[in-house]
């Protein structure tokens, strides 16, 4: 007997996106690129290493005759009486005082205007916009004259208070608002009696982790590396920053005066001490940055 003939259904290709062509040109650019901002960092670490003499002898790209990185550390650290260690301080209270407060204020400012219609609102949204057009260093001269007549020059609040208000982050965290928490899910726990304070810390605030991490990302780098305020504002060595203080041993180093020791070595390496902070903070909130900066973007 012959075997009944049986149909087989076609098989289904599998879809297999094709794959970008690889651009010669933009892998050089992007090759390009990376090396113009690797460079810096490169020279710095290679020159950590070197004595003041190997410093001042030997090419920017090759390293001394002997390692000396551990103790041009233990002299920076040391240098006039531990000086650095005041300024590095000094910055970890403008960036937990400053930035986390700026963070704060940018994730309710901007939770609230996404949220909540109130009266005005188009008008906060344009001044909001306006501000992020306008550039801080602007700002710097009419709020020296300002906090002089109010006391605070020569204080950590000159510094401390202009670093609260960032638009850009206020504007981020509304936009970020906008697209990660649904108005469904809120008038879900309206309905079921939730509090707005509950409704917030117990729904909203989970969602919007990932844009508070980076609003938190941009305000804790503006504030390490703020340079023109400080040096603006603070006139007393206790209470500068890392940026300001660094410039006051440069100035001293390349002062013409006669007599002055120089101090290149404790310059490179007070700078890479300073970076090392914030490659740290890149490195642990990398993801959250990228999944914030990518918040709004597509929509399904």
């Amino acid at each position: 007997m012959s075997k009944p003939l049986t149909l087989r259904k076609p098989r289904r290709k599998r879809y297999s996106p094709r794959m970008p062509r690889k651009s010669v040109i933009l892998t050089v650019m992007v090759a390009l690129v990376a090396a113009y901002a690797l460079m810096p960092l490169v020279w710095l670490i290679i020159n950590s290493t070197k004595t003041q003499t190997d410093y001042i002898t030997t090419f920017g790209f090759s390293f001394g005759d002997s390692f000396a990185l551990f103790d041009n550390i233990k002299q920076t650290l040391e240098y006039r009486d531990g000086i650095f260690v005041r300024w590095f301080l000094n910055t970890l209270l403008y960036v937990v005082v400053g930035a986390g407060g700026a963070t704060l204020l940018a994730v309710l400012g901007g939770y609230g205007l996404a949220k909540y219609n109130f009266p005005g609102r188009k008008t906060v949204v344009a001044t909001v916009l306006g501000a992020i057009a306008v550039p801080s260093t602007a700002l710097t001269v009419p709020l020296f004259l300002m906090f002089s007549k109010m006391g605070f020059v020569d204080t950590p609040l000159a510094v401390i208070i202009p670093c609260l208000i960032t638009p850009f982050g206020f504007y981020l965290m509304w936009v970020f608002s906008q697209e990660a928490v649904p108005t469904e899910l809120l008038e879900a726990a309206r309905v079921d009696g939730s509090s707005e304070i509950n409704t917030f810390f117990k729904i909203s605030l989970p969602l919007l982790a990932p844009g508070i991490v980076t609003v938190a990302l941009f305000a804790i780098v503006a504030t390490w590396n703020n340079y023109f305020l400080p040096l603006i504002m603070l006139t007393s060595e206790k209470w500068k920053p890392l940026t300001t203080g660094l410039n006051d041993i440069k100035l001293q180093t390349y002062s013409p005066a006669g007599g002055v020791e120089p101090l290149q070595n404790v310059i490179l390496t007070g700078s890479l001490l300073t970076i090392i902070p914030l490659c740290i903070a890149f490195l642990v909130l990398q993801r959250y940055w990228q999944s914030g900066l990518a918040a709004g973007s597509v929509k399904e």
